[in-house]
């Protein structure tokens, strides 16, 4: 029995089936999120525990807790192993702290109150074009995060879970003949490290807002930290030369084409005529086919000043713009893909 027909039998069709399934599909995110925020999995990472144990030391209300395990126990996200006791699935394995492949940063931020009641807006950014988030708290993400530290370390770390996209970039993009790797609003530097690590003759720029480098810094293995330089700035303003390579990840798809254009511009400035750009987005194919980029391109609508996931039409159209040429778009074995661009004019 599906979980559609456990839940909603009986039903006229199956179409009603999905459709319920996707109604109440937030029911789902907002318990799992509550049992990231309490760190669930890390309590449960040596052994089953009972829930009245989970409760005392998660300061919950144990049968208020019960019905939410049991409720994600019933889609594969934790196992009831006994009467009250609770285990350890693949699925929940991944709301580990340290698991490799952790996404208990992501699931934490996705339900905090700020993401959370941005897309309760969501029909605001539907009436006017413009970011829900920005109307209820009157700055951007950005901005916001800078003066959380909770919320921008939340950030931070969710953010640094797409370990995984970064080994499928190594894989897809051969960076050896580049000497100099510039990865600018780089975040905690993961990409960078990842590629740094790869290639043992390359040395980096880590380019960030000042307070997220600092963090970065921080973070970095000694020997590999010895190989790049950490500078904060804006990259609306200026973006450190020399370069052979500079990386925009998950950047531009953050602002509207106005915005974007100016960081595009920046990095024209800062580029030798040999350097290349190298922009790892999403790029939304045509068609009704399934990505996950599409509803990412919501959340961008919903959260981000101008936000957008792009074609790739609309890349060619922002880069030329900028005074660059698409040499070629090298997909990945994830939804992302590498746009590779040179200076097309100084």
């Amino acid at each position: 029995m599906t979980v559609s027909e456990s839940i909603y039998a009986p039903s006229n069709t199956p179409f009603q089936m999905t459709a319920m399934e996707w109604i109440h599909a937030y029911w789902m995110s907002r318990c799992v999120y509550v049992v990231a925020k309490l760190g669930i999995a890390d309590l449960l990472s040596e052994s089953p525990q009972h829930c009245d144990t989970l409760a005392t030391v998660t300061n919950t209300k144990s049968d208020a807790l019960y019905r939410i395990l049991r409720a994600l126990a019933s889609v594969g996200i934790f196992a009831e192993i006994k009467p009250r006791y609770f285990g350890l699935t693949p699925l929940a394995d991944n709301l580990q702290t340290n698991h490799p492949e952790s996404v208990r940063a992501m699931a934490i931020l996705r339900g905090e109150e700020h993401y959370y009641k941005a897309w309760g807006d969501l029909m605001y950014s539907l009436q006017t074009g413009d970011s829900a988030f920005e109307r209820l708290y009157g700055t951007d993400l950005f901005e916001y995060n800078d003066q959380d530290s909770t919320q921008g370390e939340i950030f931070d770390r969710a953010m640094a879970e797409s370990e995984e996209e970064n080994t499928l970039v190594l894989e897809a993009y051969d960076f050896s003949s580049i000497d100099k790797l510039a990865d600018i609003g780089g975040g905690k530097g993961l990409s960078l490290a990842t590629i740094l690590q790869a290639y043992p003759s390359m040395t980096g720029i880590l380019f960030d807002r000042p307070d997220v480098v600092e963090r970065a810094k921080n973070s970095w293995d000694l020997a590999l930290r010895n190989r790049c330089e950490f500078i904060g700035g804006s990259f609306f303003e200026e973006i450190p030369t020399a370069a052979d390579a500079y990386i925009l990840k998950h950047i531009i798809q953050d602002w509207d084409d106005e915005r974007s254009l100016t960081i595009l511009q920046r990095c024209h400035q800062a580029m030798k005529p040999q350097s290349r750009l190298l922009v790892i987005d999403f790029v939304i194919p045509p068609g009704n086919e399934f990505y996950g980029s599409k509803f990412i391109d919501v959340n961008m609508l919903v959260m981000c000043p101008g936000g957008r996931i792009r074609t790739e039409e609309e890349f060619h159209t922002l880069f030329q713009a900028a005074g660059f040429r698409i040499t070629r778009i090298i997909p990945t074995e994830s939804e992302v893909s590498i746009i590779e661009a040179v200076r097309e004019h100084s």
